[in-house]
């Protein structure tokens, strides 16, 4: 078999006889077991497992990573188990098996589902050894080169999830080829016609191209020989989906994005690499702004290079990156570069130990995330290519993802900080939450004892950490919330029948709580507060009372402080402020909604009396509340700015405004404001009166 002898010829180069034996037992063992089987071509199942060891070797794996690439099908295709794959070859071999290996005894609701689960699998044996994802790269970069035998749906459903996942992961783990390939054969797939397309626009241009391209290069060469520098210069050629992502993206022609030119200068040292940026700055004018030092601040994925920018002869923009022979082989295979795997951590590389950095952050994810798909889609978050560096105030340098605010810095610090973080400084003055980050900026964060995440926090926070850690707060926080009002509702109710919950605890409860399938009283005090289960009919329940539908029985007012949490929400229909008479409406989807009393939509409510809860403001009431006006002024310039400045002067916030005309002389100005009470809303509506203009301000009702 042709494969085979290539596999043999690449060990022989750099694993001893004994260690290449073990490889080519491991393969008869493969043919054996998946002996009679098929892929969709025609050919033996077995060439599929050869061809992913063979792609392994090319990376110089360890000889237990191509054994495991030969047999990682055999617990899944073939009867043979774990036990018997360890006893054969060893327990390292047989839990990279395992670890790459699908999900296959579960039954799943969906095929998304299905994906998210082997995928938390996957991560969790990358835990354990790192090498389950590179064999995990290389069969799925086998399957890709064979894509063209499966019908068009599912040939686009794995080249989607490729892209998707597999090639931001080769990125992350800094290797280059592997995603590059992943790109090129993925957009293949999924849009045929524009592959074919920019193909053939590609090589046209290449031969337009060939003698600027060649001018070029051997001005650097020349200039780089007589200042004694050893190096090599290649020119650089963009891949297909990096160019088709770049017109989309930027909607550029093929002509402008094809209207740079980039070149790779390959030298000896890092002292070198510094000693030609000097020499090609003399050649050609740098561009300001577009010199980046990889070097010293190397990516997350621990790629180095010098990138520069040079405006060449006619004005063409040269992109140059000058790198190491070790960075060039790092910046292509990552992870997979001189593959040292120790059991202690002293003899790994640094690459090796930043990807096993990021896959500890997995699984952090993984323990905080609500479910697969919840961690799968933070995964896709957190797989950014390109990256900022933030100082912290002493001095460390953070990556963070381009597009990070203050709040993902908070959480990469710690997760403590960022869930107790109140604001930040950014080059010592004070910043919003919200504001974007650049390179090289210092950021404090600014924390407070009793300070907890804000759920608008989804909104700029982009890293998987922070959004994960935000949603895991919230739920804990929305639960709490939930139990604290669940108790209020439902010892209001057993206070008419000169009982409580405490007087409840006991057999009794325990009883009710085992027959209702609730594993704690807390899981019942949430489904009361959701309005899963209704205060009353609970309460009766608990009693052992008669059901009585018409039953009269009055409880007193459930008082509202304002700081009930996520479990009280104001109605946007009615907008009830403090001193409003009020009532309460319990619903499924938002908990306690409060509604004014003469609210349209509460009367629509009263169908369903049970569902209703008597309120009433507390005597100490926190916060601000939305208030919704309607203005009527005249129709005539600068009146707007006039109305917003003065209630800026009272220090009170716009929510919203809007203005629509009611006829050639009057206009309609509908705002929401941030007041705190009735009271106040009623001295606001006084000055508003008193603008020379305005002739009508009324409170909108529903």
């Amino acid at each position: 078999m042709e494969a085979l002898a290539r596999l043999d010829q690449t060990l022989a180069a750099y694993l001893s006889p004994e260690q290449s034996q073990n490889v080519k037992r491991a393969f008869f063992y493969a043919e054996q077991a998946h002996f009679g089987q098929t892929r969709r071509s025609g050919d033996p199942y077995v060439t599929h497992p050869l061809a992913v060891a063979c792609i392994l070797a090319e990376m110089h794996m360890d000889p237990q990573s191509i054994m495991a690439g030969l047999l990682h099908d055999v617990i899944e295709d073939t009867g043979i188990s774990k036990t018997a794959l360890a006893e054969q070859f060893g327990d390292t071999v047989a839990e990279l098996v395992d670890g790459v290996s699908k999900l296959t005894q579960i039954e799943f609701n969906s095929l998304a589902e299905k994906q998210a689960e082997n995928f938390q699998k996957m991560a969790l044996a990358m835990a354990r050894d790192i090498r389950v994802i590179l064999v995990k790269l290389a069969d799925r970069l086998h399957n890709m080169r064979t894509l063209g035998v499966l019908n068009p749906a599912k040939s686009r459903r794995i080249a989607k999830e490729t892209l998707e996942i597999y090639a931001p992961i080769a990125m992350r783990l800094g290797m280059n080829t592997v995603r590059m390939e992943f790109e090129d054969l993925g957009f293949k797939a999924l849009h045929p016609m524009r592959y074919e397309r920019i193909m053939a626009a590609r090589a046209k241009a290449r031969g337009h191209r060939k003698e600027l391209v060649e001018n070029i290069r051997s001005q650097i060469e020349a200039a780089l020989h007589r200042e004694g520098h050893s190096a090599t210069v290649t020119g650089r050629e963009k891949h297909l989906y990096s160019i088709y992502q770049k017109m989309k993206e930027k909607r550029k022609s093929f002509a402008e994005i094809m209207d740079i030119y980039a070149f790779r200068i390959i030298v000896d040292s890092v002292d070198t690499c510094y000693r030609v940026l000097g020499c090609v700055h003399s050649i050609y004018k740098p561009v300001p702004g577009e010199f980046t030092d990889y070097i010293a601040m190397p990516k997350a994925n621990g790629y180095q290079s010098l990138h520069t920018v040079l405006r060449g002869m006619h004005g063409v923009p040269i992109e140059i990156q000058i790198r190491t022979r070790e960075m060039e082989d790092m910046a292509n295979n990552g992870i997979a570069a001189h593959w040292l795997y120790k059991s202690d951590d002293k003899a790994t590389n640094v690459s090796q130990a930043r990807a096993r950095k990021w896959v500890q952050g997995l699984l952090e994810m993984q323990q905080v995330a609500g479910n697969s798909l919840e961690f799968i889609e933070s995964v896709k978050i957190d797989l950014f290519p390109d990256e900022i560096y933030i100082f912290t105030p002493k001095g460390k340098i953070l990556e963070l993802p381009r597009g990070a605010t203050p709040v993902d810095f908070a959480y990469a610090v710690h997760t403590g900080v960022g869930n107790r973080c109140v604001a930040c400084r950014i080059n010592n003055r004070l910043a919003p939450l919200s504001e974007p980050l650049q390179s090289g900026q210092t950021v404090e964060i600014i924390t407070a004892a009793g300070a907890r995440p804000n759920p608008a926090w989804f909104n700029y926070a982009i890293t998987a950490k922070a959004r994960t850690n935000i949603r895991h707060f919230l739920k804990q926080q929305k639960r709490e919330d939930s139990v604290a009002l669940g108790e209020r509702l439902l010892d209001r109710v057993l206070t008419t029948h000169d009982s409580s919950i405490a007087k409840l605890k006991g057999p009794t409860l325990d009883a009710f709580l085992t027959e209702h399938h609730y594993q704690t009283l807390e899981d019942l005090l949430v489904d009361v507060a959701q309005g899963e289960r209704l205060p009353s009919i609970t309460a009766q329940q608990l009693l052992g009372k008669t059901q009585d539908e018409n039953s009269t029985e009055s409880s007193e007012a459930i008082a509202i402080r304002g700081t009930e949490g996520f479990m009280v929400t104001y109605a946007k229909c009615c907008h009830p402020l403090p001193g409003d008479p009020i009532a309460g409406y319990l619903s499924s989807e938002k908990g306690m909604v409060v509604h004014r009393e003469n609210c349209k939509n509460l009367g629509e409510f009263r169908e369903t009396p049970e569902r209703l809860v008597a309120l009433r403001w507390h005597n100490e009431v926190a916060g601000d509340y939305i208030a919704a006006l309607k203005i009527e002024v005249e129709n005539r310039r600068g009146v707007i700015a006039v109305i917003a400045t003065r209630i800026n002067s009272m220090d009170i916030n716009i929510e919203k405004i809007a203005t629509g005309d009611k006829d050639p002389l009057f206009t309609l100005v509908d705002l929401e404001l941030q007041v705190q009470s009735r009271v106040h809303l009623a001295r606001v509506m006084k000055r508003l009166r008193n603008i020379d203009g305005v002739r009508k301000v009324t409170r909108v009702k529903n």
